[in-house]
């Protein structure tokens, strides 16, 4: 049994009232569209074809790493049309039909309904309290006999519970039999993908279903009424799912947590912190108030104190991080680092022991253990074209307000006088300063207010 996939995301999802192609819409911080490809993923396809329309370039760059083929639907005819638009992809014993729109499709659903529909017709089902706006799922005693599309209900059929979900599984030279023969005979003049349900019945072919345990799984998204409302029941779920592990989040109800977020034991996490990416906090780690965290690492025993900004770096043991600090791209601390309130660090390497307390910028330098950067400091990395590296070896001592002017070595011991601006590699164990000499204008007076 082999198995090829077919995404439906052609559609400009008019109900967003948006530019922006409806599968481009992110839930937890990631495209609705890479939730169907991540998961498909996981069934090991043969292939994974993507029907777009809508602005098709723009979906196209948004998933330049995905092994994928890309399908273009020219008129958006309907789902059957959809589908037929891939079928020179179609390589698989078994094509399984996905939305891109729909995007916590469960693995295990797909499993069991591609396991069931081996050689025929299989259907993805849900029984929904209140079925509005669903195709309804007609059956004869226990056999389905059709599907009926909302639009076209009966007052009858629209009392049925039982409701297609859209995804389907179908024997491959079955679907490549069916689909030109889908006419489009309805109040849409749409080419129905559930039509199939009666060219298989004529067929002989047996119609099996399967029904989704949970609703979450199977809904699609149409507004932004319904985007925000899956966003609040994955972060309840996300949230309620660290608390069961043990983690002290103050307020889950001001915790957003836009990818995942993996914790050691006993952390703490206060209001409004905001994790984004793939993050990790380490046994013991403080995240304080209105921290934002973005795709980083951060190891034991650390506190980050509130408001500090930490994206793509990694946070050694026994850190002190903040107030109102920022750790850009590329930051890297060893253990036992203090960087203090309104210090940056960019794309650099912090040694064990070190302190940068006060409203210093540190950028693309190697700064070694026990390194005290004092109120004010700035290495100068940046000449209007390029990038230069400061190197500071261990045990520096830089005093307040000094420009460090890459490239440029602080060899080990040296001490930098405060409001220095140095320009030349500094010898080991000396002090070395720059400064203007001072002077005093005794007849001097202040400007008066006119």
């Amino acid at each position: 049994m082999t198995l090829s996939v077919v995404i439906l995301a052609a559609g400009k999802g008019t109900r967003m009232f948006s530019d922006k192609p409806k599968v481009l819409h992110k839930l937890s911080n990631q495209p609705l569209l890479q939730y169907v490809i991540n998961t498909v993923k996981q069934l090991k396809p043969l292939n994974i074809n993507v029907v777009v329309g809508y602005k098709s370039e723009e979906i196209k760059k948004e998933f330049p790493k995905d092994d994928v083929n890309w399908v273009n639907q020219t008129e958006q005819l309907g789902t059957g049309h959809a589908v037929k638009s891939a079928t020179s992809f179609f390589k698989g014993s078994q094509i399984i039909v996905l939305y891109g729109d729909v995007p916590l499709v469960n693995i295990d659903d797909l499993q069991k309904l591609i396991k069931i529909s081996e050689g025929g017709l299989g259907i993805l089902t849900f029984s929904k309290e209140f079925p509005k706006g669903y195709g309804r799922i007609k059956r004869l005693k226990d056999e389905v006999i059709g599907i009926i599309e909302e639009k076209d209900c009966s007052e009858s059929e629209k009392k049925i519970n039982e409701i297609n979900t859209g995804i389907m599984c179908i024997d491959s030279d079955k679907l490549k039999k069916w689909l030109p023969q889908i006419k489009n005979n309805n109040s849409q003049k749409e080419y129905y993908l559930t039509d199939i349900v009666d060219l298989a019945k004529r067929d002989n072919v047996k119609i099996h279903t399967y029904e989704a345990k949970n609703e979450i799984t199977i809904s699609g998204i149409n507004s932004k009424v319904e985007l925000i409302a899956m966003e609040k029941m994955i972060k309840q779920k996300k949230n309620d799912d660290l608390i069961e592990q043990g983690v002290n989040i103050v307020d889950p109800l001001r915790t957003e947590i836009r990818g995942t977020l993996n914790c050691g034991s006993d952390v703490e996490i206060d209001v409004g912190c905001i994790f984004e990416g793939d993050v990790k906090l380490g046994n013991n780690v403080k995240i304080g108030a209105y921290s934002h965290i973005i795709q980083s690492s951060i190891f034991d025993n650390t506190n980050v104190k509130p408001y500090s900004h930490i994206e793509s770096s990694e946070v050694g043991d026994n850190n002190n991080i903040g107030p109102y600090a920022r750790l850009r791209p590329g930051a890297k601390t060893k253990e036992n680092v203090n960087i203090g309130n309104f210090v940056e660090i960019k794309n650099s390497k912090i040694g064990r022991g070190t302190k940068i307390n006060h409203l210093s910028y540190v950028g693309d330098s190697e700064v070694g253990e026990n390194v005290n950067i004092g109120a004010g400091c700035i290495t100068c990395n940046y000449d209007g074209v390029n990038k230069h590296k400061t190197v500071i070896e261990n045990d520096v001592f830089v005093g307040s307000n000094s420009q460090l002017v890459a490239p440029l070595k602080i060899s080990a011991g040296s001490t930098i006088g405060a409001g220095s601006t140095i320009t030349k590699d500094t010898p080991a164990n000396q002090l070395s300063l720059s400064r203007s000499k001072q002077t005093s204008i005794p007849s001097w007076e202040r400007p008066k207010k006119k």
